[in-house]
This record gives C-alpha cells, structure tokens and sequence, in this order.
C-alpha cells in the first residue's frame, strides 16, 4: 500500500471506531431514558401496561436505535470536522516551514 492509501485506509478505520463509540454510548444513554419513560407510562397509563411485551420490547428497541444512530452521526461529525482541522494545520506548518527554509536561510547568509 502507499503512504496516502494506508493514511486513508488508518483514517477510516479511526472513523469507524469513532461512531461505534458513538452508537454504543447512545443506545446506553437513549435506553436508559426509554426505560425510565416505560417505567413512567406502566404506573400511570392503563394503557401502556395493556400492551404486549412484544410492543414493549419493540418501543425499548426503538429509542435505543434511534438514540444510537444520533450519538453516532454526532461523534463521525466531529470527527470529521477534527480531521479537516489537523489537515489544515499541517498544511499551514507545511507553508511557513518551506516560507522559513526558503527565506529565513537568506537573512541568516546576510
């Protein structure tokens, strides 16, 4: 492989990393707050404690997934937008070391 291959290559790999952590902290996160609202409507709602497990379970999966794949694209995003701004710092490091090689050679010679 080439240095931009394996860089890209490592980069999503990192990414992807990035947004399981993402899923995983918001199925966590969104289940337990799903859980706490169906404890919430099976002491006051008659009409939720008349639903079958089968639904229940269906809601609990629901708010997990849902919750999963919002922290997820939350976390890629960010991501992303760390990844374009150690780019543009490299490229900028990049600038001013060939700006000093190229100049800042010649003022010393002087």
């Amino acid at each position: 492989m080439r240095s931009h291959d394996l860089q890209r290559h490592t980069e999503a790999t990192e990414a992807s990393w990035e947004a399981v952590r993402g899923a995983s902290y918001g199925a966590v996160k969104w289940g337990i707050a799903t859980a706490m609202l169906g404890g919430l409507g099976y002491a006051l709602s008659p009409i939720y404690r008349g639903l079958t497990i089968q639904f229940k379970v269906y809601i609990q999966m629901s708010g997990m997934v849902l919750g999963s794949m919002l922290e997820a694209d939350s976390r890629i995003r960010e991501y992303e937008a760390s990844m374009r701004m150690r780019r543009r710092i490299m490229r900028e490091q990049a600038m001013w070391q060939s700006f000093e090689e190229r100049y800042g050679k010649e003022e010393d010679d002087a």
